[in-house]
């Protein structure tokens, strides 16, 4: 059974006369068939249960509303899905045009991260000259892979030019940004001291 809020009154008029037509337990039942797939590319569409419910209302609504421009004989679940990904393409569509910003971290980290002003202790505290001297003192197989990304280069483009594995680039890279934060740590705790 389908439970669907409708505010606009007029769609629903046509849609339910639509539906008569018709004849509601056809398309009903070829909605009932596929359901779980429906749903479940929903959930994969939109990343959260709340939204992927919607989802899947506004696309059995518009499957009903609409069942009169289906060809018996088509892909039925090739149809409906096509209808769920326009409309989920469309209401994301919308949201950008308004400007929302769709946040899904863990306490809305990128949202709430614009109302509280951080200064960067890292640019007054260490000189641009006492960074590079920091990254001189890498060993060479972590210092060339890290001046290629600090430069732009793409991890692949650095794995092709230094003729190594994209894994290892990856984490020598990592293993870059960590023995220089450590290091920065180091040079801060002996500034403070």
């Amino acid at each position: 059974m389908y439970y669907i809020v409708i505010t606009n009154l007029k769609y629903l008029q046509k849609t339910l006369s639509k539906l008569f037509i018709m004849g509601i337990t056809a398309i009903n039942d070829k909605i009932n068939n596929i359901e779980s797939i429906l749903r479940a590319f929903s959930l994969k569409l939109t990343g959260n249960r709340v939204d992927a419910d919607d989802l899947y209302q506004d696309t059995a609504l518009r499957i009903m509303a609409n069942s009169d421009k289906y060809k018996e004989g088509t892909n039925f679940k090739a149809w409906a899905i096509t209808i769920m990904r326009n409309i989920f393409i469309n209401n994301y569509r919308k949201k950008v045009r308004r400007g929302v910003m769709l946040d899904q971290t863990d306490n809305n980290y990128f949202i709430d991260s614009g109302s509280k002003v951080v200064r960067n202790e890292g640019e007054s505290n260490a000189s641009y000259k006492e960074m590079l001297a920091m990254v001189s003192a890498l060993p060479q197989e972590f210092k060339e892979p890290f001046w290629m990304a600090y430069k732009g280069y793409k991890y692949d483009e650095i794995a092709e030019k230094l003729e190594a594995p994209l894994g290892t680039i990856k984490s020598r890279i990592f293993f870059a940004r960590k023995k220089l934060k450590n290091m920065y740590q180091i040079a801060n705790l002996d500034r403070r001291a």
